[in-house]
């Protein structure tokens, strides 16, 4: 059972979405909050496997939360619903380590899909968010503002297999689907991804991209 956390400071909004996702045997809404605050004091309480956060919400808005979540909770997956896709929120939220950034409107299927996504270790994106996505990642290419730290000299021995893995993440692929292509299991990739992970000093796959794309290696 998947346990889930939905924040949005529109009461209704909230509760339509209980009522749509109770209707898959697979979802639990284990809980219904509309501020930031309420959204840590029932993490405490619950620990959901996902969040459905809200970006603007009071007390702290869902970009903070977020940043607070995955500092805690870094277990803890957070996908941003919301009805603004300005590229500062979408900047920030990916920063602070949501796994998805999705708009209101989205149909059941998309998000039980994006949900499942997430929850194997992949990203997902409302399809307006992912062309701004792609501008933001190879704006921060441009920029050099990614991995600053890490120069050639100072690149950790990285095998041919990690240079492969790195690529698939950067391509937004899940490790079920890195497992299905170099023919490993998915234990295996989550272990690599920790390994490289820990040589490259970053925090998650998501700034992995990130880097990957900054360096312009082509593994």
């Amino acid at each position: 059972m998947i346990k889930i956390l939905i924040a949005d400071d529109q009461e209704l909004i909230r509760e339509s979405l209980k009522i749509i996702l109770s209707t898959n045997n697979e979802f639990e809404v284990i809980d219904t909050v509309g501020s930031g605050k309420e959204v840590v004091e029932s993490i405490r309480r619950h620990i959901p496997d996902i969040i459905l956060m809200d970006v603007r919400m009071p007390d702290m808005d869902g970009v903070q939360c977020t940043k607070f979540v995955k500092e805690v909770y870094p277990e803890i997956k957070v996908i941003v619903l919301t009805t603004f896709d300005d590229d500062e929120y979408i900047f920030s939220a990916l920063k602070y380590g949501a796994s998805g950034y999705l708009l209101k409107g989205v149909s059941l299927d998309e998000l039980t899909s994006a949900i499942k996504t997430v929850l194997q270790g992949g990203a997902i994106f409302n399809p307006n968010v992912a062309s701004k996505v792609t501008k933001i990642f190879s704006e921060m290419a441009k920029n050099n503002i990614v991995a600053e730290r890490i120069h050639d000299e100072d690149l950790p021995n990285l095998s041919d297999t990690e240079w492969k893995i790195i690529q698939q993440v950067s391509q937004g692929l899940s490790n079920k689907e890195i497992a299905e292509i170099l023919k490993f299991t998915e234990g295996t990739i989550r272990n690599y991804l920790s390994v490289i992970l820990d040589k490259l000093q970053l925090r998650d796959r998501t700034q992995l991209a990130i880097w990957y794309i900054h360096r312009g290696k082509e593994a």
